[in-house]
């Protein structure tokens, strides 16, 4: 038997938009946001050059201990945003408010030199060759915001 949604689902098309920035939050978690909005293109075919699951997102989801292919199939039901909070707060396992709080301050805070060194390397010819040198990145969110003229 095959079940038809109830509404389409609100997936951004990235070949023509960017996702929210890593710094907006979802289910209390800053990258949650950005996570999701990638994950409803790809389940829609809207992703262009954006990967669900990437690097950035693996922050998200491996401090939330929040699965990917779950997340993938819930979205794929059509879940609003107010649905994805209230599903990222019963999947995740991490609920002490202060914990994450913490978390999301040290990632608003990430310098490009906190960063896992493969990752320092990729950006230390990314950012000059992508960004405007008049915009300086002082955190790792800045890249992103930058680069989708956020910032």
């Amino acid at each position: 038997m095959n079940q038809e949604r109830s509404a389409p689902i609100p997936a951004p098309d990235l070949t023509r938009d960017f996702p929210r920035s890593p710094r907006a939050t979802i289910g209390g978690f800053v990258i949650a946001a950005r996570t999701l909005d990638k994950c409803r293109a790809v389940v829609a075919g809207t992703q262009g050059e954006y990967h669900f699951d990437c690097p950035l997102d693996r922050q998200f989801l491996d401090f939330s201990g929040t699965d990917a292919e779950a997340m993938k199939r819930f979205v794929a039901t059509g879940a609003d945003d107010e649905a994805m909070d209230r599903w990222i707060r019963e999947k995740s396992t991490v609920s002490d408010k202060e914990e994450i709080i913490a978390w999301n301050n040290k990632m608003r805070a990430m310098r490009p030199c906190d960063l896992e060194m493969k990752l320092q390397v990729f950006l230390e010819e990314y950012i000059p060759g992508n960004l405007p040198p008049e915009k300086p990145v002082y955190v790792w969110f800045d890249v992103y915001d930058i680069e989708e003229k956020r910032l």
